[in-house]
């Protein structure tokens, strides 16, 4: 059984708070790295369209052995194109995804950007809706939304997503943007989570946490995201630091501690602002 806890979506489905994420990871790679995670622990694993390693990442699901009910399985619409998207061409993304996973339903399909500057995230959210209805996703959510596409959304269709996915991380905490999801019954989930390895786990406040718990940096990072009440989904390929970013559950950190990370946030970003992204 694995020892990670559970967030409850707003449409009742659990979601485990730690996952795998696979970004970066090439097809030929996915299937090993995905199942040396499934064999440690994880249940949630995180892909994407645009990653192009939903193969060898259902590959692994397939060969795992344990029973799909208890994978947590999330990918992602790449609404990429100079054209409007229409609920035909969402559909048929998604009808890819599934055939390249192997998979009969998801149980998260997430839209991986707003692209704000088409404004056609209104009608992919609402085909968003047909696939869960269909029951081929079990819930639905947005990647990369700010508050006013989250908005909108809501306003126009009535249909709250379960999970925004943002960039989030000590040095770029969102409180703002996390009130809003709290409000709303938006669960937070964080990409990036340890900072991709530019310096947040050399940032001194870090590394006196981790000497103090005997942990890692990166154990620190990832306990503040889970007592922070985010969704994690940590990426490596190499088998002692996916078993690392899997071993944080027997320490808390304290108040003292949470006060001197949430000290660190100074609006950082390492990926794109996404009310500038709209890249092909």
């Amino acid at each position: 059984m694995s020892k990670v806890p559970s967030i409850t979506l707003n449409n009742g489905v659990e979601m485990p708070q730690l996952g795998y994420g696979v970004w970066q990871v090439p097809d030929d790679e996915a299937a090993q790295a995905v199942t040396t995670a499934i064999e440690t622990g994880y249940r949630s694993i995180d892909t994407a369209a645009i990653y192009e390693n939903e193969v060898g990442t259902g590959k692994a699901i397939a060969s795992s052995g344990v029973a799909r009910e208890e994978l947590f399985v999330t990918t992602k619409l790449w609404n990429s194109s100079k054209e409007t998207w229409t609920r035909d061409s969402v559909l048929r993304e998604f009808d890819a995804s599934l055939a390249k996973l192997g998979l009969d339903h998801v149980d998260l399909y997430l839209i991986h950007w707003p692209r704000a500057v088409r404004e056609d995230y209104v009608t992919i959210w609402n085909a968003f809706g047909e696939i869960a209805k269909s029951g081929r996703a079990r819930a639905i959510g947005v990647s990369n939304f700010k508050e006013p596409q989250l908005r909108r959304i809501i306003d126009e269709s009535g249909v709250v997503p379960v999970v925004n996915q943002v960039e989030l991380h000590p040095q770029l905490a969102q409180p703002e943007l996390r009130a809003f999801h709290a409000e709303h019954g938006i669960a937070t989930e964080a990409w990036s989570p340890l900072g991709q390895g530019k310096g947040l786990l050399e940032v001194p406040t870090i590394v006196a946490i981790a000497q103090k718990y005997a942990k890692t940096p990166a154990q620190i990072v990832l306990r503040w995201h889970l007592q922070l009440g985010t969704i994690a989904i940590p990426k490596s390929v190499t088998p002692s630091r996916i078993a690392e970013n899997f071993d944080v559950f027997g320490f808390e950190l304290d108040t003292e501690d949470i006060t001197a990370i949430a000290a660190l946030d100074e609006a950082k970003r390492l990926g794109p602002d996404p009310d500038d992204f709209d890249s092909n």
